[in-house]
């Protein structure tokens, strides 16, 4: 995509000869459905990804896509279509299947466009979008990283790292007037070493990103951290040990662990589950549902952030949530559809996958807010527990807050100290009665490194999380020793 049609106010006009004035009629037919609220999103997306396995980049790829979404919502019924060509005739016929479905009572008219509005926040300016980095410089980076891997220690046999880019260009056009557009970069560096030794072979894995220029990973040489976590990972699991089941305490490390609190808390608090009554946080706000050391934050404004957005995929401006302060709930995460039902305001928190999507509550950057304790008196403090540090896969249940998570780096704690390093580690709980249990709060919160995505719905949405180091009391810890 050229220079010049890399804003919103050239989007349409120049790329796909669409004005403002079309616009407006499309929308005054739309309209005639008697729906409440309507809107489209236009998307135009470049995807690169490169990616390394045994000393050779032997996958890559450039995928470009672009289309239009047409939500139509009349009382709490959402009408919503799409098509993948932008033109005057696929708009409107998109407007009449939402607004067929969604028809009601509703009797909204169509306000006047305004001047295309910019976001107040720029959380992420870059000299050079990700997709226009030539791909020689992103190979060499695969290589050093394969060859830094491979050095730290014969063990590690082989290294996978992969390196996608992305450039989002979205333009949201509402029946209330409001024309917003926004140009989000976006990287992810993954890298993943195996170790192999006697027979007994194990991986470890670690990466970073966010919405960034190609320079970040060179900064404060990231990628070389990267890296020798990734290579140290694989070879601490190679020497660990099985671990043993029970109820035990456990401290979980600072940054990447928040994926728990993401998986098991967070999603409970997005409004649709708790408007529909199906959370375990439903009709609990004002309510102490945390330890009094839990405050629980969703702040989509933190700038370079994976989970960050000048505008949710709404055009609403993001912001900074509380969402549980010292243990009591103070509110849930909302978009436009769940916020006027409830009676609620706006938190910017409508995301979609893409223009094939409609929007839904998502959370942008999740996490705990730290405490005043070092992270040395914590461990401290466990006679015999458990300590971990990355995790891997997990399940969660909505409706009760069931949790099943698998860490991918864990150690014993020993008499106040951390001891041997185990796998096969799982921790089992309840989210809502997880957070009770929190009896200490370190003073090292850490977001991670960026790569999360959360699913939701069959919908993928780039997202970060966080946490300092934190003591829960009696978790069940699934092992095989």
């Amino acid at each position: 995509m050229s220079k010049e049609l890399m804003t919103p106010e050239t989007f349409l006009t120049k790329k796909y000869g669409i004005d403002s004035h079309s616009i407006e009629k499309a929308m005054t037919g739309f309209l005639r459905g008697k729906v409440d609220y309507a809107d489209l999103y236009f998307e135009y997306v470049l995807h690169d990804a490169l990616g390394l396995e045994e000393g050779l980049v032997k996958t890559a790829s450039r995928n470009i896509g672009h289309g239009v979404g047409v939500r139509a919502i009349s009382g709490d019924k959402t009408g919503y279509a799409y098509s993948d060509e932008i033109s005057l005739n696929q708009i409107q016929l998109a407007a009449k299947t939402a607004s067929f479905i969604a028809s009601g009572s509703g009797n909204s008219a169509i306000v006047p466009l305004r001047k295309i509005a910019r976001p107040k926040s720029d959380l992420y300016p870059v000299e050079t979008y990700p997709t226009d980095v030539p791909i020689e410089a992103r190979i060499r980076l695969l290589d050093k990283i394969d060859k830094m891997a491979r050095d730290y220690d014969p063990r590690i046999k082989n290294v996978l790292a992969s390196l996608s880019s992305e450039f989002r260009l979205i333009l949201i056009i509402t029946s209330e007037g409001l024309v917003i557009g926004d140009v989000q970069p976006l990287y992810r560096l993954n890298i993943t070493c195996i170790a192999e030794d006697n027979g007994n072979r194990q991986s470890g894995s670690y990466g970073g990103g966010g919405r960034i220029g190609f320079p970040f990973f060179f900064e404060e040489n990231r990628y070389i951290l990267y890296t020798r976590k990734a290579a140290r990972q694989a070879i601490t699991n190679l020497e660990a040990v099985n671990t043993p089941a029970g109820t035990m305490d456990v401290v979980l490390g600072p940054g990447w662990p928040g994926i728990l609190l993401h998986e098991a808390v967070g999603h409970g608090l997005e409004a649709d589950f708790n408007r529909k009554k199906t959370s375990a946080f439903t009709g609990l706000i004002g309510n102490k549902v945390a330890s009094e050391l839990c405050t629980v934050i969703d702040d989509g404004t933190i700038p370079q952030r994976r989970g960050s957005i000048n505008i949710d995929d709404e055009g609403t401006e993001t912001q900074r949530t509380v969402l549980i302060e010292k243990g009591v709930l103070k509110g849930y995460l909302q978009d436009r559809l769940n916020a006027r039902l409830m009676n609620m305001p706006l938190t910017g928190n409508g995301r979609r996958e893409s223009y094939a999507h409609p929007p839904m509550p998502r959370m942008t950057n999740t996490f705990l807010l730290p405490g005043e304790t070092p992270p040395v008196d914590i461990i401290r403090s466990v006679r015999k527990g458990l300590y971990a540090v990355a995790f891997g896969g997990g399940q969660v249940d909505i409706t009760n807050g069931k949790f099943v998570f698998t860490a991918s780096e864990a150690y014993l704690i020993e008499d106040g100290k951390v001891t041997t390093p185990v796998r096969g580690a799982t921790l089992i709980g309840n989210g809502p009665d997880i957070l009770k249990h929190v009896s200490m709060v370190g003073n090292d919160m850490e977001l991670d490194a960026g790569v999360g995505t959360c699913g939701k719905d069959g919908q993928s949405v780039p997202v970060g999380v966080g946490m300092p180091t934190i003591k829960i009391d009696g978790i069940t810890v699934g092992g095989t020793g």
